[in-house]
Order: C-alpha cells, then sequence, then structure tokens
C-alpha cells in the first residue's frame, strides 16, 4: 500500500466520523455558507506572477516543516506579497492542518482560498464552502473519472472553482471534463517522492487552453517559473519554499518582488 492509499482509507473513517459531528443542515447554515466565493481560476488568468502561496506545516515525505508560523500571519503576508492565492492544508494526521486553519485564513484576507484535502465525499465541499474555501483540491489518482465528474459538478454547484490534480498522462485523459477550472500538475512522483519540472513540461500539450495550467511541488526559484511560463503555465503553487523559512511572509514577498 502506498502513501496515497494509507491516507485514503484513513480519510474515509475520519469523514465518517465528521459528518456523525456535525450534520449537513449545520454546516449549510453556518455565517461563510452565503458568501460570494471569489475565484482562483480568474485570478490566475489576469495575474502576470500566478504565486499560490501555501500553508503546510508538515508533509509524509519531509517529517516537519513549520510548526510555528500562524496561519493568522502568513494569510495576511501572502496577500501583502501579492499572491494570487493561498493553499490551506487541512489534513491533521499527515500534514498537521485543519479547518480552523481555513477559517482563520479566511478571517484574515480576501485572497481566493484553496482547501488542500485529499476529497472523497460531497461532504467535505460541503465542509470546504461553510469555512470559507473558494476552490477545492480533487486528486486523479484516488478517484475513478465518475467520482471526479461527481465531485467537480456538486463544487461547481456550491460556487467553487475545481482544481483537478495529475501525475501522468494516464490521470490526464481520464479526467478532462467542462466541471474543471483548473489542470494542476503534480511534478512529484508520488511513489519515490522525486520532483522533476519535466512531468509538467510533458503534459502541458495535451491540456487543453480551455483549462488554467498550474504547476504544482518542486518550484523553489525564480527560474523554474521562467522555465514553465512557455508551456502556457499560470499558476504555480509554493509551499515548502516560503514555510521551511522562519518568516514564509517574508519570503514570498521576497520572491514575488524578484519575479517582477
Amino acid at each position: 500500500m502506498d502513501i496515497l492509499e494509507k491516507i485514503v482509507n484513513d480519510k474515509k473513517v475520519e469523514v465518517e466520523f465528521r459528518k456523525g459531528l456535525i450534520p449537513v443542515k449545520q454546516l449549510e447554515n453556518s455565517v461563510l455558507f452565503e458568501r460570494t466565493t471569489i475565484s482562483l481560476a480568474k485570478a490566475l488568468r489576469n495575474n502576470s506572477t500566478g504565486i499560490i502561496a501555501e500553508h503546510k506545516r508538515r508533509s509524509p515525505s519531509k517529517a516537519i516543516i513549520n510548526q510555528t508560523s500562524s496561519v493568522w500571519e502568513v494569510a495576511k503576508g501572502y496577500e501583502k506579497a501579492g499572491a494570487c492565492g493561498m493553499s490551506v492544508l487541512t489534513d491533521a494526521k499527515y500534514f498537521g492542518g485543519s479547518l480552523d486553519d481555513l477559517l482563520t485564513a479566511r478571517a484574515s484576507c480576501n485572497m481566493p482560498l484553496l482547501r488542500k484535502e485529499f476529497i472523497i465525499d460531497e461532504y467535505q465541499l460541503l465542509e470546504a464552502k461553510a469555512y470559507g474555501a473558494d476552490v477545492c483540491l480533487l486528486i486523479a489518482a484516488c478517484l475513478t473519472r465518475a467520482e471526479i465528474k461527481k465531485l467537480s459538478e456538486f463544487a461547481k454547484s456550491l460556487e467553487l472553482d475545481v482544481l483537478l490534480e495529475v501525475h501522468n498522462e494516464e490521470e490526464l485523459q481520464k479526467s478532462l471534463m467542462p466541471s474543471l477550472d483548473m489542470l494542476g500538475v503534480n511534478n512529484r512522483n508520488l511513489k519515490t517522492f522525486e520532483v522533476s519540472l519535466e512531468t509538467s513540461k510533458e503534459l502541458s500539450s495535451q491540456i487543453p487552453n480551455d483549462f488554467v495550467k498550474v504547476s504544482e511541488s518542486g518550484i523553489s526559484s525564480v527560474d523554474a517559473i521562467s522555465e514553465l511560463k512557455p508551456y502556457g503555465y499560470k499558476g504555480f503553487l509554493i509551499g515548502e519554499n516560503f514555510m521551511k523559512t522562519d518568516n514564509p511572509a517574508q519570503s514570498a514577498i521576497d520572491f514575488i518582488q524578484n519575479l517582477k
């Protein structure tokens, strides 16, 4: 069993537990459920930098990344830096995140917020909406085509943007459908954890222009972005590069300044 299968198995148990804890009606009655969402896809199309800055405490591949920086300060700093949006890890067991992190980020900034999570159930999309997210992540590696269709269409009914993440050509081909806004290519091999920008380059020509192209993982320099832009990428998800420093917000400010 690889790490993704392990996470998904644990997630199924977690989601069932959460359903028993907070009924759907309670999520739908939350204050944030009625707010107008902000489109990340639109922000990326109209921005020259395309940075989606991430808040991440730890990961299975890197263990602890940053346990001290507050979500509030990081979110405010990313917005001040000029990021197009912010990705917030909400998985607790493997990434040290929570839905409260999403709530805190929402209270501190007006950027589009992505709920970075292993989504396998419509209930998690209701949570995303109720806790202030504008965008949801769907991971092709752990969903069938039918599941991607069902979840992405439900997300759109909630006015959430959909970022679909793929790792290879097979995942990409099974995933293309009108209910997606952005296609994210993850440069990290889930089995070996090795990272290569070649993955983004190789898959770029197979992504129709209807979708905003996003490159994820292994983007740690301005040069990497310059390398990927000619391939049509408008979005660049950067997590560890900012979070591994003592001051993620300042790191983002410096990085985006250099990019401009």
